[in-house]
């Protein structure tokens, strides 16, 4: 079994594939303070939640936007299932060239989400990722990473909200029942809900005016599902895209 893990700012996800079977995956807090006997036992733990065992892992792969988790991620991984972790970084053929001014500064998670949605999905195609930010990834037809956009994530615009505004009060993230909100909780769900659907719609209609040609959606990310629901631009949701991502690119570099 291949043991997967996406370090997110917010967010760790781990995943274990048997072959191309997606086998479990697990979501956990973020936490730079962890240690690598924590994290070592917990990813154990999950396994074996699942009827798996931790000699079962022959490999470990793995990409971060969170550095200091680094050597505490591989460190557990050595520890606890004897294997070297193999990092997604600057080098590592993904099959998806990064054609921007400086290829160095685009996360690895971005890259990996790009391979896994041109691998699937073929190009033009443009990735949402729902996480800690708001992330477009754009992949040419020819399956070249040519750029993206970034905006705020919507829970950081929320809890921004919740702590500037000393009267508004935490609101559950579902859709209201109409756009014009008649009570303080609705009001707040049509202007995060809405207005996030707003702006990924938006910038969507931009990149394709720009590409000139019709480009899928491919959505992934924690809050993927709640946006999209609403979405008129976003087809299909693809919650495990960076996990998949994360092995085809293990899987590549295993040929060479």
């Amino acid at each position: 079994m291949l043991l997967v893990i996406d370090i997110g700012n917010t967010n760790i996800s781990v995943g274990v594939f048997r072959g191309e079977e997606l086998a479990a995956a697990w979501r956990l807090a973020t936490r730079r303070e962890q240690t690598a006997d924590e994290m070592g036992l917990l990813l154990r733990q999950f396994l074996r939640e699942e009827a798996l065992t931790p000699a079962e892992v022959t490999g470990i792969v793995a990409c971060s936007v969170v550095p200091p988790l680094n050597p505490v991620v591989e460190k557990a991984c050595w520890r606890y299932f004897g294997r070297q972790t193999f990092w997604v970084g600057p080098g590592t053929r993904t099959g998806v060239p990064v054609k921007t001014e400086n290829p160095r500064e685009v996360g690895a998670d971005r890259v990996v989400n790009a391979a896994a949605g041109y691998a699937l999905y073929g190009g033009p195609l443009i990735v949402v990722d729902f996480g800690t930010a708001t992330t477009f990834d754009v992949v040419s037809a020819k399956g070249e990473y040519i750029g993206g956009v970034i905006a705020p994530g919507v829970g950081i615009s929320c809890e921004a909200l919740f702590s500037r505004a000393a009267k508004l009060p935490r609101v559950d993230l579902v859709p209201p029942p109409t756009v014009i909100g008649r009570n303080t909780v609705h009001s707040m769900q049509a202007g995060i809900i809405f207005g996030f659907v707003g702006l990924v719609d938006e910038i969507v209609y931009r990149i394709r005016a720009e590409l000139k040609e019709e480009t899928r959606v491919v959505a992934t990310g924690g809050l993927a599902d709640l946006v999209t629901r609403e979405s008129r631009t976003i087809q299909k949701i693809d919650p495990y895209l960076t996990l998949t991502g994360l092995r085809l690119i293990y899987e590549r570099n295993q040929q060479v």
